[in-house]
């Protein structure tokens, strides 16, 4: 049974064609990633699918109601609102009234107008099942691990992953029967994405999410839909399966348009070919010629044979298939002779004196290394990169660079660009470059004619991205130190990137919750979690492999996860049975226990 079903549907804003061609075609119990470029009209087809923007043209049938599909958008909330406000008001009825009653609680008096309408009241939560609603909630949150400590912190100073579990509570108390998620794991670390992977994987429910993340699309996504310009393509499995048949289709694609490209230039040459020898036999048949006549005449008959089989072949034309151009890999970096580039010795950084969040740290950058800094949203990762560049000083300990050093830093919040620059006037900042070279290049990133004009202020995040890493990149940086460069990129790009920094000469200290740049980037790893920094010497991949669990380890993993929902159970139901609460936190301690022995001995 189909959930959701679109028929060549299509969006036009202001007579401009926003998206056409979708077909769509989502079963119950489908995971369905919904993929393609910054721009090309995701979020804009999510609008349409729950109701905000209207289809101009084509089909669109839900097979459940629209209050069965729980929506998760990108959405400006309050900045005074608690957490527990923001998930009581996803219910604004049973919230109001909840309200009302606490209210007329606290100003309690005997009045028999005010008794008939605090009855009248409760009357009406009791109808809404108010109470099992309130129950419900404590339940949810218990399951989604969200802590009764952040119920009164404000919403906007929570997480993003922390942000990602209430938002899943607000809607899951609807029991939805399928969810619509826009771009679920911004601003995650890789821990909240992992949770949020294993949380996906066993809801039974429907699943429509867009991302630009390739390892959560491959780990969550049953079903992988392609958006472009010209409609969705529907591939099985997530997005190496995606991947590998694009790539085929776009290499049997060109071969196709290369076979065509032959085929009509060869006829072009024949019928030109033909064309002069007409004209030579034409020429002699003028002096009364009579064999050059008949060989005038079987040209003339030839080339309109060939015109022909000319016309039947551009009836049939084949348009060249758009290539995902990648970077020339042309670095403009001086050679670093020496071995060491950056040492610390002891440093610590606090910014607060009674909580220090950086200790005795002692670490190397030399030449070659490609570091990857990884742990939790807060853990410090930023602080040490900034302890890197010098944008902070250490308050106890020394930071040594090397005189040849030469830092290109990108950081998440873009600081190093002149927001009142044009694109075009903040790549001339770099002195090598001409105009002429600084439009090539930014062309290459699709900033394209009028668009180099354009001032930074007035960019999509994912544009002043690349202009930043453009810029970075054609810089004589012998180091690039990167925070999130990926942020707000989409696939393309992010593979794009991937391949340059593959082949950069310099050394590259990275921040990224994007296992699949890590992965080819990063020969050294450096883990940063709770205060205590490791050091892996290997790369992404084997620091992956090595913090794999065992068979054993992964039963006792399962079995903690089933000690937890039945945990969440016992606490959801009317008569709490404490005795089976108090053995299942026994259990739970016993087997969390064993897991942190077998850590320890790592």
């Amino acid at each position: 049974m189909h959930v959701l079903k679109t028929d060549n549907l299509s969006v036009e804003l202001n007579g401009i064609t926003i998206i056409q061609g979708v077909n769509l075609d989502i079963q119950r119990g489908d995971h369905v990633a919904l993929i393609g470029n910054n721009g090309v009209g995701k979020t804009t087809l999510l609008k349409v699918l729950c109701g905000q923007i209207s289809q101009t043209g084509g089909k669109l049938e839900f097979g459940l109601g629209h209050d069965e599909i729980g929506w998760m958008m990108d959405e400006q909330v309050n900045a005074d609102l608690t957490t527990i406000k923001y998930i009581y008001m996803g219910n604004e009825q049973c919230y109001e009234l909840k309200n009302r009653l606490e209210q007329m609680q606290e100003l309690w008096n005997e009045d028999t107008d005010f008794v008939e309408d605090y009855n009248d009241t409760l009357q009406q939560y009791m109808d809404l099942q108010g109470y099992e609603w309130e129950a419900k909630i404590e339940r949810v949150a218990k399951e989604l691990g969200i802590n009764q400590e952040w119920w009164n912190i404000s919403f906007s100073e929570l997480s993003g992953g922390q942000k990602t579990r209430v938002k899943l509570a607000r809607l899951l108390i609807k029991d939805p029967q399928m969810l619509v998620l826009d771009e679920p794991t911004n601003h995650m670390d890789i821990e909240s994405v992992e949770w949020l992977v294993s949380w996906l994987r066993q809801y039974k429910g429907t699943v429509l999410f867009t991302s630009h993340e390739r390892d959560f699309i491959d780990k969550v996504a049953s079903i992988t839909y392609a958006l472009t310009d010209k409609g969705t393509k529907r591939y099985t499995g997530g997005y190496s399966f995606y991947k590998e048949l694009h790539d085929q289709e776009q290499h049997a694609a060109e071969e196709l348009y290369k076979k065509y490209n032959q085929e009509r230039k060869k006829l072009l040459e024949v019928i030109q070919t033909y064309k002069q020898w007409y004209q030579k036999a034409s020429n002699s048949a003028s002096e009364r010629n009579t064999f050059a006549k008949k060989q005038a005449g079987r040209h003339a008959k030839q080339v309109k044979v060939k015109e022909k089989a000319l016309e039947r072949l551009e009836n049939k034309k084949i348009e060249r298939p758009k290539e995902n151009k990648g970077i020339e890999a042309i670095f403009d970096a001086e050679a670093f002779e020496g071995k060491r580039m950056i040492g610390m010795k002891n440093v610590s950084f606090s910014y607060n004196p009674d909580f220090p969040f950086i200790q005795n740290l002692e670490m190397e950058i030399s030449r070659g290394d490609r570091l990857a800094v990884i742990g939790k949203n807060g853990s410090g990762k930023t602080t040490l990169l900034k302890l890197l560049t010098g944008t902070i000083l250490p308050v106890e300990g020394e930071v040594r660079r090397n005189p040849q050093l030469k830092i290109g830093y990108f950081m998440q919040e873009l600081d190093q660009l002149n927001m009142e620059n044009t694109i075009l006037d903040e790549l001339l900042e770099l002195d090598h470059l001409t105009q002429e070279e600084a439009r090539t290049i930014l062309a290459c990133f699709l900033f394209r004619r009028e668009d180099v004009f354009k001032k930074i202020k007035d960019l999509s995040m994912g544009e002043k991205c690349r202009v930043a890493f453009v810029k970075l990149y054609f810089s004589d940086a012998n180091l690039l130190v990167l925070d999130e460069p990926t942020n707000y990129l989409d696939i393309s790009t992010r593979e794009q990137i991937e391949e340059a920094l593959a082949v950069y000469p310099g050394s590259v200290v990275i921040v990224s919750h994007d296992p699949y740049l890590l992965r080819k980037v990063a020969n050294r790893v450096m883990e940063i979690e709770a205060g205590n920094i490791s050091h892996y010497k290997g790369s992404y991949v084997d620091w992956e492999e090595s913090h794999q669990l065992t068979p054993e380890n992964q039963g006792i993993e399962n079995e903690i996860s089933l000690l937890e929902m039945e945990l969440v159970e016992l606490y959801g139901q009317e008569e709490v049975n404490l005795d089976k609460i108090k053995e299942i936190k026994r259990k739970l301690e016993e087997r969390k226990n064993i897991m942190v022995g077998k850590t320890n001995k790592k």
